[in-house]
Protein backbone atom coordinates (compact mmCIF):
# COMPACT_ATOMS: atom_id res chain seq x y z
CA UNK A 1 0.00 0.00 0.00
CA UNK A 2 1.31 3.42 -0.94
CA UNK A 3 1.31 6.24 1.59
CA UNK A 4 0.59 9.94 1.04
CA UNK A 5 1.14 12.90 3.36
CA UNK A 6 -1.10 15.89 2.60
CA UNK A 7 -0.79 19.33 4.18
CA UNK A 8 -3.93 21.45 4.35
CA UNK A 9 -5.98 18.24 4.40
CA UNK A 10 -9.04 20.04 5.80
CA UNK A 11 -9.10 22.59 2.98
CA UNK A 12 -10.88 22.22 -0.35
CA UNK A 13 -7.99 20.96 -2.46
CA UNK A 14 -6.36 18.99 0.35
CA UNK A 15 -9.57 17.20 1.30
CA UNK A 16 -10.37 16.43 -2.36
CA UNK A 17 -6.90 14.92 -2.80
CA UNK A 18 -7.27 12.91 0.41
CA UNK A 19 -10.59 11.47 -0.77
CA UNK A 20 -9.24 10.68 -4.23
CA UNK A 21 -6.09 8.94 -3.02
CA UNK A 22 -7.98 7.02 -0.32
CA UNK A 23 -10.29 5.70 -3.05
CA UNK A 24 -7.23 4.64 -5.04
CA UNK A 25 -5.90 2.59 -2.13
CA UNK A 26 -3.43 4.98 -0.53
CA UNK A 27 -2.93 5.22 3.20
CA UNK A 28 -3.51 8.96 3.64
CA UNK A 29 -2.02 11.06 6.42
CA UNK A 30 -3.41 14.56 6.78
CA UNK A 31 -1.67 17.52 8.40
CA UNK A 32 -3.78 20.51 9.37
CA UNK A 33 -4.82 22.65 12.32
CA UNK A 34 -8.34 21.19 12.14
CA UNK A 35 -9.41 17.65 11.38
CA UNK A 36 -11.00 17.02 7.95
CA UNK A 37 -14.54 15.68 7.92
CA UNK A 38 -15.75 12.74 5.87
CA UNK A 39 -12.45 11.24 4.71
CA UNK A 40 -12.65 7.47 5.42
CA UNK A 41 -9.50 5.97 6.88
CA UNK A 42 -7.63 9.27 7.13
CA UNK A 43 -4.76 9.29 9.64
CA UNK A 44 -4.82 12.82 11.04
CA UNK A 45 -2.04 14.72 12.83
CA UNK A 46 -2.96 18.15 14.15
CA UNK A 47 -0.18 20.40 12.85
CA UNK A 48 0.57 24.11 12.75
CA UNK A 49 2.84 24.73 9.76
CA UNK A 50 4.00 28.04 11.21
CA UNK A 51 5.40 26.24 14.29
CA UNK A 52 8.65 24.31 13.66
CA UNK A 53 8.13 22.19 16.79
CA UNK A 54 4.64 21.18 15.66
CA UNK A 55 5.92 20.09 12.23
CA UNK A 56 8.83 18.12 13.73
CA UNK A 57 6.45 16.37 16.14
CA UNK A 58 4.17 15.45 13.23
CA UNK A 59 7.10 13.93 11.33
CA UNK A 60 8.12 11.86 14.35
CA UNK A 61 4.56 10.66 14.85
CA UNK A 62 4.36 9.63 11.20
CA UNK A 63 7.69 7.83 10.98
CA UNK A 64 7.82 6.37 14.46
CA UNK A 65 6.92 2.85 13.29
CA UNK A 66 9.27 2.75 10.32
CA UNK A 67 6.63 4.21 8.02
CA UNK A 68 7.64 5.75 4.68
CA UNK A 69 5.84 8.31 2.51
CA UNK A 70 5.57 7.79 -1.25
CA UNK A 71 4.50 11.38 -1.76
CA UNK A 72 4.05 14.68 0.04
CA UNK A 73 1.29 16.92 -1.31
CA UNK A 74 1.56 20.54 -0.22
CA UNK A 75 -2.03 21.80 -0.41
CA UNK A 76 -1.93 24.23 2.53
CA UNK A 77 -1.89 27.92 1.71
CA UNK A 78 -3.40 31.27 2.61
CA UNK A 79 -4.49 34.14 0.44
CA UNK A 80 -3.48 37.52 1.80
CA UNK A 81 -4.68 40.68 0.13
CA UNK A 82 -3.98 44.34 0.83
CA UNK A 83 -1.72 47.29 0.27
CA UNK A 84 1.95 46.52 0.77
CA UNK A 85 2.51 49.83 2.57
CA UNK A 86 -0.51 49.43 4.85
CA UNK A 87 -0.19 45.74 5.64
CA UNK A 88 0.76 44.89 9.20
CA UNK A 89 3.76 42.80 10.21
CA UNK A 90 1.53 39.95 11.40
CA UNK A 91 -0.24 39.51 8.04
CA UNK A 92 3.05 39.78 6.14
CA UNK A 93 4.80 37.21 8.34
CA UNK A 94 1.88 34.79 8.32
CA UNK A 95 1.70 34.78 4.51
CA UNK A 96 5.36 33.76 4.29
CA UNK A 97 5.02 31.43 7.28
CA UNK A 98 2.33 29.30 5.65
CA UNK A 99 3.04 29.64 1.92
CA UNK A 100 6.84 29.38 1.99
CA UNK A 101 8.20 28.37 5.40
CA UNK A 102 5.51 25.70 5.87
CA UNK A 103 6.63 23.59 2.88
CA UNK A 104 10.29 24.10 3.85
CA UNK A 105 9.61 22.80 7.37
CA UNK A 106 7.57 19.79 6.22
CA UNK A 107 10.07 18.71 3.55
CA UNK A 108 12.97 19.06 5.96
CA UNK A 109 11.25 17.16 8.77
CA UNK A 110 9.79 14.37 6.59
CA UNK A 111 12.86 13.78 4.39
CA UNK A 112 14.13 10.87 6.54
CA UNK A 113 10.76 9.16 6.10
CA UNK A 114 10.52 9.28 2.30
CA UNK A 115 10.43 6.05 0.33
CA UNK A 116 12.68 5.44 -2.65
CA UNK A 117 11.57 7.54 -5.63
CA UNK A 118 9.10 9.59 -3.57
CA UNK A 119 7.44 12.63 -5.13
CA UNK A 120 6.88 16.05 -3.60
CA UNK A 121 4.12 18.20 -5.13
CA UNK A 122 4.21 21.89 -4.26
CA UNK A 123 1.06 23.89 -4.97
CA UNK A 124 1.95 27.30 -6.33
CA UNK A 125 -0.40 29.58 -8.27
CA UNK A 126 -0.96 30.83 -11.79
CA UNK A 127 0.07 34.22 -10.36
CA UNK A 128 3.59 33.04 -9.44
CA UNK A 129 5.24 33.60 -12.86
CA UNK A 130 3.11 36.66 -13.70
CA UNK A 131 3.62 40.32 -12.90
CA UNK A 132 1.71 41.13 -9.70
CA UNK A 133 -1.48 43.17 -9.73
CA UNK A 134 -2.11 45.87 -7.13
CA UNK A 135 -3.17 44.64 -3.69
CA UNK A 136 -2.51 40.96 -4.50
CA UNK A 137 1.24 41.47 -4.33
CA UNK A 138 1.92 39.64 -1.08
CA UNK A 139 0.27 36.44 -2.38
CA UNK A 140 2.20 36.61 -5.65
CA UNK A 141 5.45 37.34 -3.80
CA UNK A 142 5.12 34.29 -1.54
CA UNK A 143 4.21 32.01 -4.44
CA UNK A 144 7.05 33.33 -6.62
CA UNK A 145 9.43 32.69 -3.72
CA UNK A 146 7.94 29.20 -3.33
CA UNK A 147 8.76 28.44 -6.96
CA UNK A 148 12.38 29.53 -6.51
CA UNK A 149 12.51 27.24 -3.49
CA UNK A 150 10.89 24.43 -5.49
CA UNK A 151 13.42 24.63 -8.33
CA UNK A 152 16.34 24.70 -5.90
CA UNK A 153 14.82 21.74 -4.05
CA UNK A 154 14.35 19.88 -7.31
CA UNK A 155 18.01 20.37 -8.24
CA UNK A 156 19.13 18.98 -4.88
CA UNK A 157 16.65 16.14 -4.33
CA UNK A 158 17.13 14.70 -7.81
CA UNK A 159 20.57 13.70 -6.57
CA UNK A 160 18.84 11.60 -3.89
CA UNK A 161 16.35 10.03 -6.30
CA UNK A 162 13.29 12.14 -5.40
CA UNK A 163 11.11 14.18 -7.77
CA UNK A 164 9.81 17.70 -7.08
CA UNK A 165 6.77 18.85 -9.05
CA UNK A 166 5.04 22.25 -9.11
CA UNK A 167 1.29 22.61 -9.57
CA UNK A 168 0.04 26.01 -10.78
CA UNK A 169 -3.75 26.17 -10.46
CA UNK A 170 -5.89 29.14 -11.33
CA UNK A 171 -9.04 29.93 -9.34
CA UNK A 172 -10.39 26.88 -7.50
CA UNK A 173 -13.77 26.73 -5.79
CA UNK A 174 -12.57 26.36 -2.20
CA UNK A 175 -12.81 28.29 1.04
CA UNK A 176 -9.74 30.23 -0.09
CA UNK A 177 -11.89 32.22 -2.51
CA UNK A 178 -14.33 33.07 0.27
CA UNK A 179 -11.40 34.25 2.38
CA UNK A 180 -10.10 36.40 -0.48
CA UNK A 181 -13.53 38.05 -0.80
CA UNK A 182 -13.61 38.74 2.93
CA UNK A 183 -10.10 40.20 2.87
CA UNK A 184 -10.96 42.38 -0.12
CA UNK A 185 -14.06 43.66 1.68
CA UNK A 186 -11.92 44.45 4.73
CA UNK A 187 -9.34 46.20 2.59
CA UNK A 188 -12.04 48.35 0.96
CA UNK A 189 -13.28 49.36 4.41
CA UNK A 190 -9.93 50.07 6.00
CA UNK A 191 -7.57 51.44 3.36
CA UNK A 192 -6.73 55.10 3.81
CA UNK A 193 -4.58 55.37 0.69
CA UNK A 194 -6.61 53.59 -2.01
CA UNK A 195 -10.36 53.92 -1.29
CA UNK A 196 -11.39 54.32 -4.93
CA UNK A 197 -8.84 51.86 -6.33
CA UNK A 198 -9.82 49.16 -3.85
CA UNK A 199 -13.47 49.29 -4.93
CA UNK A 200 -12.51 49.09 -8.60
CA UNK A 201 -10.12 46.25 -7.87
CA UNK A 202 -13.03 44.29 -6.41
CA UNK A 203 -14.65 44.08 -9.84
CA UNK A 204 -11.41 42.84 -11.40
CA UNK A 205 -10.92 40.15 -8.74
CA UNK A 206 -14.53 39.02 -9.07
CA UNK A 207 -14.08 38.65 -12.82
CA UNK A 208 -10.86 36.65 -12.45
CA UNK A 209 -12.31 34.34 -9.80
CA UNK A 210 -15.50 33.74 -11.78
CA UNK A 211 -13.63 31.15 -13.88
CA UNK A 212 -13.15 28.77 -10.96
CA UNK A 213 -12.99 24.99 -11.12
CA UNK A 214 -14.02 22.39 -8.49
CA UNK A 215 -11.25 21.01 -6.24
CA UNK A 216 -11.95 17.52 -7.58
CA UNK A 217 -10.25 18.55 -10.83
CA UNK A 218 -7.12 19.35 -8.86
CA UNK A 219 -7.34 15.94 -7.17
CA UNK A 220 -7.68 14.23 -10.55
CA UNK A 221 -4.60 16.05 -11.85
CA UNK A 222 -2.61 15.14 -8.74
CA UNK A 223 -3.58 11.50 -9.20
CA UNK A 224 -2.30 11.67 -12.78
CA UNK A 225 0.95 13.29 -11.63
CA UNK A 226 1.56 10.51 -9.11
CA UNK A 227 0.89 7.82 -11.74
CA UNK A 228 3.02 9.40 -14.46
CA UNK A 229 6.20 7.51 -15.23
CA UNK A 230 8.10 10.72 -15.98
CA UNK A 231 6.08 13.64 -14.56
CA UNK A 232 6.70 17.14 -15.83
CA UNK A 233 8.22 19.70 -13.49
CA UNK A 234 5.30 22.16 -13.84
CA UNK A 235 1.59 21.41 -14.35
CA UNK A 236 -0.88 24.19 -15.12
CA UNK A 237 -4.67 24.13 -14.85
CA UNK A 238 -7.39 26.76 -15.35
CA UNK A 239 -5.17 29.60 -16.52
CA UNK A 240 -6.97 32.93 -16.81
CA UNK A 241 -6.61 34.55 -20.27
CA UNK A 242 -7.03 38.08 -18.87
CA UNK A 243 -4.10 37.61 -16.51
CA UNK A 244 -1.98 36.11 -19.29
CA UNK A 245 -2.84 39.02 -21.59
CA UNK A 246 -1.94 41.54 -18.90
CA UNK A 247 1.40 39.84 -18.31
CA UNK A 248 2.18 39.89 -22.04
CA UNK A 249 2.03 43.69 -22.12
CA UNK A 250 5.22 45.72 -21.62
CA UNK A 251 5.67 46.86 -18.02
CA UNK A 252 5.08 50.58 -18.74
CA UNK A 253 1.84 49.70 -20.54
CA UNK A 254 0.71 47.60 -17.57
CA UNK A 255 1.33 50.49 -15.18
CA UNK A 256 -0.53 52.92 -17.43
CA UNK A 257 -3.46 50.54 -17.76
CA UNK A 258 -3.69 50.04 -13.99
CA UNK A 259 -3.69 53.80 -13.42
CA UNK A 260 -6.50 54.12 -15.95
CA UNK A 261 -8.52 51.28 -14.42
CA UNK A 262 -8.03 52.08 -10.75
CA UNK A 263 -7.51 55.83 -10.91
CA UNK A 264 -4.67 57.92 -9.52
CA UNK A 265 -4.79 58.20 -5.75
CA UNK A 266 -4.38 61.61 -4.19
CA UNK A 267 -1.14 62.43 -2.40
CA UNK A 268 -3.35 63.88 0.29
CA UNK A 269 -4.42 60.32 1.15
CA UNK A 270 -0.80 59.34 1.79
CA UNK A 271 -0.14 62.47 3.83
CA UNK A 272 -3.27 61.93 5.92
CA UNK A 273 -2.38 58.28 6.50
CA UNK A 274 1.15 59.21 7.58
CA UNK A 275 -0.26 61.77 9.99
CA UNK A 276 -2.67 59.24 11.48
CA UNK A 277 0.15 56.71 11.96
CA UNK A 278 2.41 59.28 13.60
CA UNK A 279 -0.38 60.27 16.01
CA UNK A 280 -0.85 56.63 16.98
CA UNK A 281 2.85 55.96 17.48
CA UNK A 282 4.34 55.99 20.97
CA UNK A 283 6.55 58.99 21.70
Amino acid sequence: MKTAVITGAAGGMGRACALRLAEEGYEVWGLDRREPAGVPGLRFIRTDLTDPGSVEAAARAFGGEGRRADCILHMAGIYELGSLVEMGEEDWSRAFGVNLSGPYRVNRAFLPYLSEGARIVLTSSELAPLDPLPFTGIYGITKAALEKYAFSLRMELQLLGYRVIVLRPGAVDTGLLDVSTEKLDRFCRTTALYPGGAERMRAIVDRVEARKIPPERIAALVSRILRARCPRYVYRINRNPLLLLMHALPDPVQCTLIRALLGNQSRKNAAASATDRSKGSPQ
